[in-house]
């Protein structure tokens, strides 16, 4: 029964406008917030040098907050922001598709769970090289240590 429902076209559309309605309640507000996500679906640009895809694993958490927030924003099935990753802070666009988005986080806390596994056909061009995450370089900053349990 469960399967019936998480695989459901008509369930993972459910689960974006959530997503969406979500990520627009959490920009009114001006509160910051992770996205763990598929890093499969992700697309980067300019894409990310060897040395840091090479420590991505397939789930990513990424924090919105300072820069990386206030040039967050929804375009269509996708949210979209600027981050920099590694050491040397390089700078890249990221792209997400809202499907591609597991966990939407608050405070260490989890206040969206997408169940949606659904594949949708992604329109992103996906990168060779694949089984990224970006668990590595948010773990290198030891400030990022409080959001995790």
């Amino acid at each position: 029964m469960l399967e019936s429902i998480i695989d459901d076209k008509d369930f993972a559309k459910l689960m974006q406008e959530n997503i969406k309605s979500t990520i627009i309640y959490l920009f009114e507000k001006e509160q910051n917030f992770g996205v763990l996500s598929k890093i499969e679906d992700i697309s980067f640009n300019p894409p990310l040098p060897n040395d840091i895809n090479s420590e991505f694993r397939p789930l990513t958490l990424f924090f919105l907050a300072g820069y990386t927030f206030e040039t967050a924003r929804l375009e269509d099935k996708y949210l979209i922001f600027e981050a920099g990753f590694g050491g040397d802070n390089f700078g890249s666009l990221v792209t997400v598709p809202l499907l591609s988005i597991m966990q939407v986080i608050v405070d260490e806390t989890p206040i969206l769970i997408n169940l949606a596994s659904y594949e949708q056909e992604n329109t992103l061009n996906k990168e060779k090289g694949g089984e990224e995450n970006s668990m590595a370089s948010f773990l290198n900053n030891p400030e990022n240590s409080k959001f995790l349990k």
